[in-house]
């Protein structure tokens, strides 16, 4: 089965980036780099000090901002 990720910057992104996989495992890894790679950046560049649960409410924005389809 074939998937297509489409990953947005934010929930207005009308250019999201769009991958396609064939595999399921490569697909949810991807997700999971992408989306640890973007709340590192969060992390790297706030100006505050962030908590656990801060970055726990990061990665639920981060994972919302996701769309699988089955193609």
């Amino acid at each position: 089965m074939k998937y297509k990720v489409t990953y947005k910057i934010d929930s207005l992104d009308t250019n999201p980036s769009v991958e396609m996989f064939n595999d399921q495992n490569e697909m949810f890894d991807y997700i999971h780099q992408e989306v640890e790679r973007r709340i590192n950046w969060s992390v790297e560049h706030s100006p505050y000090s962030l908590s656990n649960k801060d970055i726990k409410d990061l990665e639920a924005i981060e994972y919302s901002l996701v769309r699988i389809d089955e193609l």
